[in-house]
């Protein structure tokens, strides 16, 4: 590692090169989507430095990340930015990372890096998750009749989509050898950081995949492994498909839908259609720790998290169920005195 030649400071430029090229992809095996986020992050805060702080670039030290400039970056982001508060929390987020590394490499970085642990990031409000309702998911998932090739292929990869409550990169990834049709079937899904989780199919999917794979990929047990489940032809070659393929499959199977079920969302994204498979899965008594693992979240608290309100609505509908509900005209004075009181 580089050194101030005066000082014999930590080089701020070298170990953020280490972080983001060798640290984050080899170290860490972070996806090429969190390195680019972390990247952003740390140009945001240079941003700030010499456009609020009016610091050449070529000055910035380890100094510039004290307290007092992080707070003002804070401040910075969230009433001259007009950053979302979730935003600002990921920004954060990400240059405490970079100084855990840093005073890691370098114990003269531990002080900004314990003073940065101790900022607080804009309160985020919490929202309902999004997720679609059964009757809804289940004509967004008939919208492709299959009357074509593409159109059951495209069938086939939603169907999947949310049997498995896969991330859309983690199917656009897929190939034949990802896939198991014998008891008991399941694929092979593999997720951020290149982590693997099998995630069981049920009988219905696997026939469905059965057919398929006898249309696109005939005598499928004697093709290379590696050829992608869900390909387009380029120059005569299946190549395998992109993310934005993929939500543009599912955004037009959700316009065909709307036009039978309007309460489906304007928007519907990937995404939500792994919520959708989740929640109807949690709606049916499965405990949080397998959902966890069908989802591949790697802490409980996220699934926790994610499910907090759907928990709350739950509890609302049994306490409705669980309570005998007089006619308004049988109630008493004293009742209608007692329930006021409690608003």
């Amino acid at each position: 590692m580089r050194r101030h030649p005066v000082t014999d400071a930590a080089d701020f430029w070298d170990l953020a090169r280490d972080y983001l090229h060798t640290c984050l992809p080899t170290v860490r095996s972070a996806s090429v989507r969190t390195i680019e986020a972390y990247r952003i992050s740390l140009e945001c805060f240079l941003r700030f430095l010499t456009d609020q702080e009016h610091l050449d670039r070529a000055e910035v030290t380890f100094d510039c990340f004290d307290r007092a400039h992080l707070k003002a970056w804070l401040t910075w982001m969230n009433q001259d930015q007009h950053y979302a508060p979730r935003t600002i929390t990921l920004r954060l987020t990400a240059i405490r990372a970079f100084l855990a590394y840093s005073a890691a490499e370098d114990l003269s970085i531990v002080a900004l890096h314990n003073a940065a642990s101790m900022l607080k990031p804009p309160t985020v409000p919490k929202t309902p998750i999004e997720y679609l309702a059964e009757d809804e998911t289940r004509l967004i998932l008939a919208a492709h009749t299959g009357h074509t090739a593409k159109s059951r292929r495209n069938r086939m990869m939603l169907i999947l989509l949310y049997d498995t409550a896969a991330r859309v990169s983690e199917i656009t990834g897929l190939t034949l050898a990802a896939l198991t049709l014998t008891h008991p079937g399941h694929v092979m899904l593999t997720g951020k950081r290149h982590k693997t989780r099998v995630v069981p199919l049920t009988e219905t999917t696997i026939e469905h995949l059965r057919v398929y794979l006898d249309e696109f990929h005939p005598n499928y047990t004697t093709l290379p492994t590696v050829k992608p489940l869900f390909y387009s032809l380029h120059q005569g070659q299946p190549a395998p498909l992109s993310t934005d393929t993929v939500a543009n499959v599912l955004t037009a199977a959700a316009n065909t839908a709307r036009a039978n079920q309007p309460t489906i969302p304007t928007r519907v994204h990937c995404h939500m259609l792994r919520k959708s498979k989740a929640m109807d899965l949690y709606q049916q008594g499965i405990p949080l720790p397998i959902i966890m693992r069908l989802l591949g979240h790697e802490n409980i608290s996220t699934t926790n998290a994610f499910y907090a309100f759907a928990t709350i609505d739950m509890m609302r509908d049994a306490i409705n169920a669980a309570t005998p509900t007089a006619p308004v005209t049988q109630l008493t004075q004293a009742t209608l005195d007692v329930l006021h009181s409690l608003r």
